[in-house]
């Protein structure tokens, strides 16, 4: 009996070439150096570079320095520094899914509660009168009433797919393997 193999997510590698260390993380940010924040246009580079790759892919980043930094070894301090950087930033999306998907079934509770208001005077509209006037009252109650759902279906259908993927890609991103080198 052969055991089914699991496939192995691809390998993707991101050369950063940088006068220094300096560059690669927020000049306006007072955290210790393992704490702080990648540069904007860092994190922009990194973070749309991933987005290109399949979910779930593997990344290396490599970053090439014209001054070395005096610390013996600068690949461990700037690879955890990346690591926690996007440990956090998977963490705050997960967080944005959690509320997404909170307000989705929050919507989808109201929009339901309305549907059924809307289907129940349509109903009574179409029991208790007739004509032409009253036709077009209980066929707008009904559109209504579906319309209030629009909200709650796109959440649960298209919103939250983005943002699924974009944890994953920081997870990923949280686990690179990060080698650092002079340029």
């Amino acid at each position: 009996m052969s055991v089914p193999s699991r496939r192995i997510p691809p390998v993707h590698r991101l050369d950063l070439r940088l006068r220094e260390v300096a560059q690669l993380f927020n000049s306006l940010d007072p955290a210790p150096f393992l704490d702080r924040d990648l540069a904007r246009e860092a994190e922009e580079y990194i973070e749309s570079w991933a987005m290109e790759h399949p979910p779930g892919s593997r990344f290396h980043i490599h970053v090439h320095l014209q001054v070395m930094p005096p610390e013996p070894d600068p690949a461990a301090l700037i690879g955890e520094a990346i690591h926690r950087y996007f440990a956090y930033k998977a963490e705050l999306a997960r967080r944005e899914l959690r509320r997404l998907l909170g307000y989705g079934r929050q919507s989808l509770v109201i929009g339901l509660a309305f549907l059924g208001a809307c289907l129940l005077a349509a109903s009574a509209v179409d029991q208790y009168a007739s004509g032409t006037a009253l036709r077009f009252g209980r066929e707008s109650l009904t559109i209504i009433g579906w319309v209030a759902m629009w909200r709650p279906i796109q959440i649960f259908l298209y919103d939250w797919w983005p943002i699924r993927r974009r944890r994953k890609v920081y997870l990923s991103l949280g686990r690179a393997h990060v080698h650092v080198a002079a340029a």
